[in-house]
């Protein structure tokens, strides 16, 4: 199943060599997702523990720190990462 991906905010540089969508075997869960991306990304920029994590318009917590959840096809997981500035 696909499910898309957006990740915002101050890894989303990081993050660009990862694809739009993950594909994923039918069952898998929000954690399935997360183990995906983080092995798309470069070992010495992983994403914060307080990014925040929502599927499908849901807030679930944080990486750290979220509900568990089913995907199914279609769902958006949104990652936004804290950003710094004033």
């Amino acid at each position: 199943m696909k499910v898309k991906l957006v990740i915002t905010g101050r890894s989303y540089d990081a993050a660009a060599g990862i694809p739009e969508a993950l594909e994923l075997p039918e069952g898998a869960t929000l954690d399935d997702a997360l183990q995906a991306v983080a092995a798309e990304l470069p070992e010495d920029r992983p994403l914060s523990g307080s990014c925040l994590v929502a599927v499908s318009g849901t807030h679930l917590g944080t990486l750290a720190s979220h509900s568990q959840r089913e995907l199914k096809e279609g769902d958006e997981l949104v990652l936004i990462a804290p950003v710094a500035g004033g």
